[in-house]
């Protein structure tokens, strides 16, 4: 039972991983004022630029780079449509969304002739496991080994990066004069405007952040999550992640165990699937995949409570002029 449990633990927070980058991502760029909706977009742009990286370079820190400028230049858009033009934050995203669903399709059918996929990446083109120290040696110690080796150990870079990432962003939000902008660029940005900060480059700012974190979200799961882009893998992630930075009332912390929740309750439905239950029987497996989602809508509708986000965020700003 023990043993169950550090397994599904382990899975979830491999699972969880895109969604801490997602939601962090969203969480800089709600808070200066810019609904993201786009964040699936992004992810999914990466997650192709990437593995078309790793597949041409052979090499996994070279994909991750093609993944990262991929989701920057989406999150430009996004800005240069909804900072610069004033446009409708929901438009924009629901934009990148619909056109980037159909162009990594189109570009992975034209350069490599795989029905939308890319080469199967192996060996450098793909993030490894790492080994901490000692977890071999640990693994037959009751308890703690078994959490060491098999729950902390065994994860790739980009897992460990997602964890530390929460503490860093509450670092950046809470304790820097960049985060401190940011709030209140979210919340007042006429009063930001007044003492001389330009509102327009502290929300570009955050879109270079947000797209970064997308970046990282894409290229997880298309260079180490899996070994290969195929055709809207992204299933969803970037909706979750903003229903998770809801849920977490734009806090990082609650954000991450908000994750955390939607990528156990993901590792659960795996886990059941072929478990014949006492008196239901096999749960089809299509009812197993749905139920995150489901769980996900009643956790939002029912426990949240009320949540409040920044009170600028998703209007666009006009300078007032003398």
């Amino acid at each position: 039972m023990f043993e169950t449990l550090i397994l599904m633990l382990d899975a979830t927070m491999r699972v969880s991983t895109p969604l801490i980058f997602a939601a962090l991502a969203g969480l800089y760029s709600e808070r200066a004022g810019i609904v993201d909706i786009g964040l699936e977009g992004k992810i999914l742009g990466s997650a192709f630029a990437a593995a078309a990286g790793a597949a041409i370079f052979g090499s996994a820190w070279i994909g991750l780079c093609f993944g990262i400028m991929a989701s920057v230049s989406l999150a430009m858009v996004h800005g240069f449509a909804c900072i610069t033009h004033r446009g409708d934050h929901i438009v924009s995203g629901v934009a990148i969304n619909t056109i980037v669903a159909g162009l990594t399709v189109t570009l992975s059918m034209d350069w490599f002739g795989m029905g939308g996929q890319t080469p199967t990446l192996s060996g450098d083109a793909r993030f490894l496991s790492i080994t901490l120290p000692f977890a071999d040696a640990l693994a037959d110690v009751p308890v703690i080994g078994l959490i060491y080796s098999e729950l902390l150990s065994g994860h790739n870079i980009l897992v460990y990066l997602a964890f530390a990432m929460v503490p860093m962003t509450f670092w950046v939000i809470y304790k820097t004069r960049f985060g401190l902008r940011l709030r209140a660029v979210g919340e007042n940005p006429h009063a930001v405007d007044t003492a001389g900060i330009s509102v327009a480059f502290i929300r570009y700012r955050a879109l270079i952040v947000c797209g970064i974190l997308c970046g990282l979200a894409g290229a997880y799961l298309s260079t180490a999550h899996n070994a290969g882009f195929l055709k809207d893998m992204s299933a969803g992630k970037g909706y979750m992640a903003l229903a998770a930075l809801i849920f977490g009332k734009w806090r990082p912390v609650p954000v991450l165990f908000a994750c955390l929740l939607f990528g156990f309750l993901d590792a659960v439905a795996v886990r059941m699937q072929g478990v014949v239950l006492p008196g239901i029987g096999e749960v089809p497996v299509q009812a197993i995949e749905v139920l995150p989602y489901v769980l996900t809508v009643l956790l939002l509708a029912g426990f949240i409570g009320k949540a409040v986000g920044p009170k600028a965020v998703g209007r666009p700003y006009v300078k007032e002029r003398a």
